[in-house]
Formats: C-alpha cells, structure tokens, sequence
C-alpha cells in the first residue's frame, strides 16, 4: 500500500478506533510503517489488524509511555510524534530534533529520553507537557538507548557500530549527566538492562557477540557467542531474547549462566525486539512482518503489516 492508495483509504473510512473496541481486544501492538508514513495496531489476540494511524514521514523507532500512549521517532523528519491511545491519535509532534533514533521511557511516564544522532545528544522530555526540558552531549551518534529499573542510569550506543557506548546518570531525571564513555572489545549496537539492573547486556554490530556488564562496577563480565551482527536484546523472567536479522534468528539465553536454552527462526530482517504482556514481539524491516512468540521464544503467530517495519511496542487495553 502506498501513501497515495493509504491515505485515500483513511479519508473513506473511520480512522480511531473506539476506546470501547481496545478494551474488547486485549493487549495490542503498535507497529510502525516506517516507508508508509503510518502506525499500524495489532490485536496480540488474533493477530488482526485493528486500525492505521497516519503519522508524519518515516516513523521509525516506537516506545511504549506506560502501555498507555507511545514515543515515535521520525529520523530523517527531524520529529518526535507523541500518541495517545484512548483514542489512538497524535497529540503532539516536537521539530526540536535533527536526527532523533530511540527512546527510553521513566516508570512513571512523566519523562523519556530520546537519542539525537546528528547532535550526539540525549532529549529529555516532558511528556505531559510535550516539549524538550534539557539535553546533554554524549559526544558521539547516539543511537540505541535502555534506562535502569531504578531509574538512575541511562547506557547509550554511540553509533550503529559504536567504539563506545556512553553511560549517564539520571538520578535527577531533568538533568542527565554523562559519567562516563566505555569502549567495549567490539564495536558495539543495542543496550539493554535485565530487569534486576545487575547486569546489562551489551550487544554487536561488527560480530556474532554479547557482552555482559556488570551495571555497577562498569566491568565486562562475560562474552556470549551470538548471530550475526546486529543483534537487539530484550528480557523476561529469567532470559535474555536476542535477535539477529541477517540470519533470521532469535535466541533465548539464561541470566543465570548465559547458557543458550533456545533457538527460534523469526522472519529475515525482524531486528528491534520487544516483550510485555506474556509476549515478545520483533518486526521485520525486510518483511514487513510482526512475529508475536510467547514467553518460553516459541512463535505464536506471524502477521504481514506492511512494506516495512522497523519497530513495535506493547499498549494495554483502555
């Protein structure tokens, strides 16, 4: 479906979808559309395809704000758009931003973090108010960016194939300061805290590698082996999920041990990856497709949503 043929469909058709059909759909996806300017909602149900949101051009990352609204990033728009799901719609779009890449997200869904690559920055923004509050200079393409659980640090990949990644602390959540760049014995990609914060995961974009880092010593403390590079990383009950795109595979690992206790094949080009309500999803750039598993990385149902899609978050039911 182009632009053209996509919006024509909208102007025919109700476009929100009604609070009262989220709260008969369970859990849903947003998955962004990233070459067809839109973000599609998907019912974690049944797979169906519940309704399509016209966003500015290119949304590429999305980021769940408490499961009740998103941060989307429009990186070659200069753009961050933020949604609201009951009903789904835009409610603000920010222009403060020269290439803005991924966004981490405080529990308490007052504040998020959005990398800025051409800046090689990190936003801070107020999502109440919809505007930018602060900004600090990484020195480096910020890229891939994960937030403590305690909320007082910030780790962030300073490129696609980083000499560095960069760690933040935000125990003052307006005024993140950098503490410190690390250079992994790799070039590094995804970032990722499991969901005690001892340890986080840092993954490659040179070679089939993950490093595991103790989150406050700052110390490596073991190398998985992994697919090909790059991989993303995300957690759930006990177990690291790691996606490689290029071959097509996603790989379950214990924290305990590292040890590799699954091997799942996903769709080629399912990159970013997520997981909540039971769930772990990855989208396919190549693709176009949403690939739901369950908890244990066995794949419950693969959904074609569009040409492309780059990324996917989890909102709940009104």
């Amino acid at each position: 479906m182009n632009r053209r043929d996509f919006l024509a469909a909208a102007a025919a058709s109700p476009f929100l979808l009604r609070a009262t059909a989220w709260a008969a759909t369970g859990p849903v996806a947003l998955v962004t559309a990233d070459t067809e300017a839109h973000v599609a909602a998907v019912s974690l149900a049944d797979g169906r395809i519940l309704t399509r949101l016209a966003t500015l051009a290119a949304p590429r990352s999305i980021e769940t704000i408490g499961g009740r609204g998103a941060v989307v990033a429009h990186t070659t728009e200069g753009a961050v758009s933020i949604l609201d799901t009951d009903p789904l719609r835009v409610r603000r779009v920010l222009r403060n931003f020269d290439e803005p890449r991924y966004t981490a997200v405080r529990k308490d869904a007052r504040f998020a973090y959005v990398t800025d690559s051409r800046r090689g920055d990190v936003a801070v923004l107020d999502l109440a108010r919809g505007r930018v509050v602060g900004r600090t200079e990484l020195g480096g393409p910020a890229r891939h960016v994960t937030l403590s659980p305690d909320g007082t640090a910030l780790w962030v990949a300073l490129g696609s194939k980083a000499a560095e990644f960069a760690v933040i602390d935000v125990s003052r959540p307006t005024r993140p300061r950098l503490v410190r760049r690390i250079a992994p014995p790799y070039l590094a990609h995804d970032v990722g805290f499991d969901p005690l914060g001892d340890r986080a995961f840092v993954t490659s974009g040179d070679r089939g590698t993950i490093g595991v880092y103790d989150a406050r010593t700052l110390r490596l403390l073991r190398r998985l082996p992994a697919n090909a590079p790059p991989q993303h990383v995300t957690f759930r009950d006990g177990h690291a999920f790691v996606t490689s795109g290029d071959d097509a595979s996603l790989h379950v690992h214990r924290l305990r041990d590292g040890a590799l206790v699954r091997s799942t094949r996903v769709p080629v080009g399912s990159y970013n990856v997520q997981q909540g309500f039971g769930r772990i999803l990855t989208p396919s750039l190549e693709r176009g497709t949403l690939c739901i598993l369950d908890g244990s990385g066995r794949v419950v149902r693969t959904v074609r949503v569009a040409a492309s899609s780059h990324d996917a978050c989890f909102v709940a039911a009104a």
